[in-house]
């Protein structure tokens, strides 16, 4: 009977290599395209980042990125522990929606895909860059 096992186990083997070499290769998802969250609650969604007072980078709970940007300035985000969600009754993470940091509102205007937030080290760079083309 083990014989038969080791047999099938051995025929079946290269044939489940070729039909994962024959499936398509995943497309790679486009940036900066609006998008929206479904039932924004803890369980979809993994982690956050604050864009100092301008915007915010939200995981997803499948590990895709979002960047939300505020209406205006939204104090008190990159200091904040926790933050909540205000869908008005839609059930969706989008640009219509407000993010609740320390019972402020700071509306979104624009909720599109986006690559993970930069490091704090590339963040620094890029300010450093942006200040010496100042100059």
């Amino acid at each position: 009977m083990t014989n038969l096992a080791l047999s099938l186990a051995a025929v079946l083997l290269p044939l489940s290599a070729a039909a994962a070499a024959n499936e398509p290769a995943t497309e790679t998802r486009a940036l900066g395209v609006e998008a929206s969250i479904v039932f924004p609650s803890d369980s979809s969604i993994r982690n956050w980042q604050a864009d100092r007072d301008r915007g915010i980078w939200i995981q997803g709970r499948s590990n895709d990125w979002y960047y939300g940007t505020f209406a205006g300035l939204c104090r008190d985000l990159d200091f904040a522990q926790a933050i909540g969600f205000e869908t008005r009754g839609a059930g969706r993470l989008d640009k219509f929606a407000s993010i609740i940091v320390r019972g402020e509102r700071c509306q979104l205007t624009s909720f599109v895909t986006s690559a993970p937030p930069p490091s704090k080290e590339e963040r620094k760079a890029a300010r450093e860059a942006k200040k010496a083309a100042q100059n």
